[in-house]
């Protein structure tokens, strides 16, 4: 087989040819390939495995970390600081470091969705080679090997069906579509045949729950649907998160600032001072040093460590640091249906039987004919442990019974099968034929009420049969309508008595004059708690959008049962047929019309992520299969699934849910804005004394004051910061939290009138320790210029430290009143307060470390001064936000 060729037969749409054209096209038979040129092909194609994603080493996980900006700027404020200032460069390299490694111990739980796919194969296939069944690794499959299906296999490759009998496919998976698709040998005509339409086709890693078949390999490895998959996550770009952006565009603007601020007092005191430059190099290092929030890093870090602490207790796993924060930036949570807000689980839902329709939580009598009959002509077994094993709807059909009383162990028992008619996809029925006690036979049949319906003569009421009539016929025609307008999989059952089992086992022998029963609606139902999480979702202004492999019918049902689309609205429902028809521009202006998409493949779902960030969406994205892996990695927050979950979802999602349940994202989204929240108030703390510092240094040296040294700035910037700053991160959420709209992806961390009270609050800041400082000098209590000055430098600087920490209590709430919302509620930051007032006070007080520190120890009078001044802070914000308050600039 030539290359040209090869490349062709990859791409062909098989399920358009017959078996006969698909067999030619591979230069195979139905008798399977020889050994000799399985051995041919192996070489030629590769083994039947997904390619492995490139791993990054821990030493490029590390020095990745370096990549930021306020990261790269400390680095040469340390580097250039060593000479003179090793006390101070040592400090501040420990921070860099200790920041890198935290970042690399998160990134350790790197993805391993690539991993995952490969894991997941099959490992031994069944196949026909030189005229003989034996069994291979799944690894050795080459195109045009013949592989023998049976129910519990997983399909080891993507195949075209030869043979098929009664045979059905689970492929929620690769699909999404909950319920087992019955395999036909049929030629289907069209080259735009979505994966869940190809009913003469198998899929690597589905799984056969019913019959047997036959199948022609026609991909493997990576030319599979599972491998375009995994080819689509290897090749997909790590999106930024916001808060990532964020961080960088705070670098960003600090490093202009930084450099401006720095450029003008350099020169300014070379030039109008005269201070010697290196002198004024130093002092310019200083500044960087005060203006940089060296400890921000490590903070942020920390307040998301501990968000991802309290998620682990509510049955979030967050696998990405940054996923706590996204979430709460989320306005559209685009979720998979199956698993994800149903149960993938099919449940009888409703029982037409004796001319009325029951509810399944309504009791029906056991000797019910139409109870009797979904249980008999049933094929579901028992495990020991008494778990149903079988195809999902008939397993349904037994659950049902059993929730009913109905023990259908116990009444075959009594009334054996002796014979059956197995289902066919072409009769759409199934019989079985059970010996009574009398010596008659029970007919029991079950299958499609429209097919069914027609081989009915009669209909049972209760204990009454009687003649099937034009209006009854209309009747229960009308019933199962109704049922199927509300997406329920409806079946029918009818029976009749017979004398002897029939000598000629054919449908038209057995499968006539029957008596009718009753229908059966059936449903992959919603989660209990999924209605009560979408309305929590809209009140926080956050979009729920429905994404499945079913049909639309069903799609749009659910989706209305959820509260996610008004009952009705037809127009909120696109199909993946529908959008193929779409341009990505197109498809862009309208997207924020549909709220369900059915019939969906795995591209759909990244079109549909991709179309919502374009619109400057922050996007999460949930679900459970191989299928969504590709739009779990895309969006700006991956949501798998713990318990149904795929591994290869797992390993694409940024969170994974432990328990299922939808409503949990909810909790999570809270906890993400009250995160968010927090590190708005550590940000808005650490800046607002920055420029406190920056300010005093610079308009110190614009006066010729010596005020504070390096030192004492990188003390308060490593203790009085720090503490109080990771103890903002576990301030308890606001009231009113979840009745915001959600900030978005163009909000940062100045919104929402953070910036404007960095600004005012770091002035103020700055004029009362540069007042403190002009007071000591104006009167003094010593009588020498070194004691004075030594006095005022203390003062200062114990000025600056406890007025930051005074601070602290204003930003628990940028806009609220500190007594609304509770100055003492946070015992750690209560003790963090402590700790470092405790470490400001022991290096003023303690004799030898005030000499290290260069201060000075004070008396009543200037402690007076000091305290009045730093706590003065407190009230001045006070007014502030009441007048912010009372002329609606929160």
């Amino acid at each position: 087989m030539s290359e040209e060729n090869k490349k062709q037969q990859l791409s062909q749409a098989f399920y358009s040819q017959t078996p006969d054209e698909v067999l030619k096209e591979l230069d195979a038979t139905a008798d399977g390939l020889s050994a000799a040129e399985a051995k041919k092909r192996l070489n030629e194609y590769g083994e039947n495995e997904l390619e492995e994603g490139k791993k990054k080493s821990m030493a490029q996980k590390f020095f990745e970390q370096f990549k930021d900006l306020m990261i790269l700027v400390l680095l040469v404020a340390a580097i250039i600081s060593a000479p003179h200032e090793p006390v101070d460069s040592i400090i501040i390299l420990l921070v860099v470091i200790i920041n890198a490694v935290m970042g690399v111990v998160q990134e350790s739980k790197a993805e391993a969705a690539i991993e995952a796919l490969k894991d997941m194969s099959t490992p031994n296939a069944n196949v026909i080679r030189d005229g003989h069944a034996l069994s291979i690794k799944s690894t050795d499959l080459v195109p045009g090997d013949i592989v023998l299906l049976e129910a519990g296999d997983v399909v080891p490759a993507d195949m075209r069906l030869i043979e098929a009998s009664s045979l059905k496919i689970e492929e929620a998976a690769l699909t999404g579509e909950s319920v087992p698709v019955e395999k036909e040998l049929i030629v289907l005509e069209g080259n735009e045949i979505g994966i869940g339409d190809r009913i003469n086709m198998a899929y690597s890693n589905s799984n056969v729950t019913y019959g047997r078949g036959k199948g022609v390999v026609v991909n493997t490895g990576m030319n599979t649907e599972v491998g375009k998959i995994a080819g689509m996550l290897a090749a997909a770009d790590e999106t930024e998160t916001p808060l990532k952006n964020n961080l960088n565009h705070l670098g960003k603007f600090l490093t202009a600032a930084i450099l401006v601020i720095a450029v003008i007092m350099f020169l300014f005191g070379t030039i109008i001072n005269g201070t010697p430059w290196m002198d004024m190099l130093l002092t310019s290092v200083s500044l960087a040093v005060a203006a940089i929030p060296e400890g921000l890093p490590a903070i942020v870090t920390i307040i998301l460590a501990l968000g991802t602490q309290v998620l682990a207790k509510r049955n979030s796993i967050i696998r990405k640091l940054p996923a706590v924060e996204t979430l709460g930036s989320t306005d559209i949570i685009a979720s998979d249906k199956t698993g994800t807000l149903t149960l993938n689980q099919m449940t009888v839902e409703k029982l037409y039987t004796n001319d009325r329709q029951y509810p399944s939580s309504e009791h029906i009598p056991d000797n019910n004919m139409a109870l009797k009959i979904m249980n008999y002509a049933n094929d579901t077994k028992f495990s020991q442990e008494g778990e149903l094993i079988g195809d999902p709807t008939e397993t349904a059909l037994v659950k049902f019974g059993q929730d009913q009383g109905f023990n259908v162990t116990e009444k075959v028992a009594v009334e054996p099968r002796v014979a059956e008619l197995p289902f066919d996809s072409d009769r759409k029925l199934m019989s079985t034929i059970h010996k009574e006690a009398d010596g008659r036979y029970l007919v029991a049949v079950k299958g499609a009420p429209d097919v069914l319906l027609g081989r009915c003569t009669q209909y049972q009421v209760f204990d009454e049969v009687k003649p099937m009539t034009n209006a009854e016929e209309q009747k229960i025609l009308s019933n199962n309508k109704d049922m199927a307008k509300q997406a329920l999989r409806v079946l029918g059952m009818a029976y009749k008595y017979v004398a002897a089992i029939p000598s000629d086992l054919e449908s038209e022998v057995v499968e006539n004059d029957l008596i009718f029963a009753g229908l059966v609606g059936m449903i992959d139902p919603e989660r209990s708690e999924a209605a009560d999480a979408v309305k929590v979702a809209k009140e926080a202004g956050i979009r729920p959008i429905m994404i499945t492999g079913d049909h639309r019918d069903t799609a749009e049902a659910i989706a209305a049962r959820l509260g996610i689309i008004k009952a009705g609205d037809d127009d909120a429902v696109l199909t993946g047929a529908e959008l193929n028809q779409m341009s990505d521009d197109e498809f862009a202006q309208k997207v924020a019309h549909y709220s369900v998409y059915a019939r969906v493949s795995p591209e759909h779902k990244v079109r549909i992520v991709k179309a919502w960030q374009k619109e400057g969406k922050v996007v999460a994205m949930t679900g459970d299969g191989v299928n969504d892996a590709p739009a779990l990695k895309q969006a700006d927050i991956g949501v798998g699934m713990g318990i149904t979950g795929t591994e290869v979802s797992k390993g694409a999602s940024d969170m994974v849910l432990a328990d299922d349940n939808f409503a949990t994202i909810v909790v999570a989204v809270e906890e993400g804005r009250k995160v968010f929240s927090n590190i708005q108030k550590a940000v808005q703390y650490l800046l607002a004394a920055n420029l406190g510092e920056v300010l005093t240094l610079f308009i110190a040296t614009m006066l010729n004051w010596d005020t504070l040294l390096p030192i004492h700035l990188l003390w308060i910037n490593l203790v009085t910061d720090t503490f109080p700053a990771i103890a903002l991160g576990m301030e308890p959420a606001e009231k009113d939290l979840m009745s915001h709209k959600p900030r978005g992806r163009n909000s940062n961390l100045f919104s929402g009138g953070v910036f404007s009270s960095i600004i005012y609050q770091g002035i103020l800041e700055a004029a009362t320790v540069l007042f403190v400082y002009w007071s000591a000098i104006q009167w003094p209590v010593h009588a020498t210029y070194e004691a004075i000055h030594s006095d005022a430098l203390t003062m200062a600087f114990a000025t600056l430290g406890l007025m930051q920490l005074f601070h602290a209590f204003n930003v628990k709430s940028v806009h609220q009143s500190l007594f609304k919302v509770g100055p003492f509620r946070n015992k750690t930051f209560n003790w963090a307060i402590l700790l470092s007032f405790f470490l400001m006070m022991v290096i003023i007080v303690v004799p030898g470390l005030n000499d290290i520190f260069r201060v000075a120890h004070l008396d009543l009078y200037q402690w007076g001064i000091v305290v009045g001044s730093s706590f003065a802070i407190i009230p001045i914000v006070e007014i502030v936000k009441a007048i912010q308050r009372a002329t609606g600039k929160e």
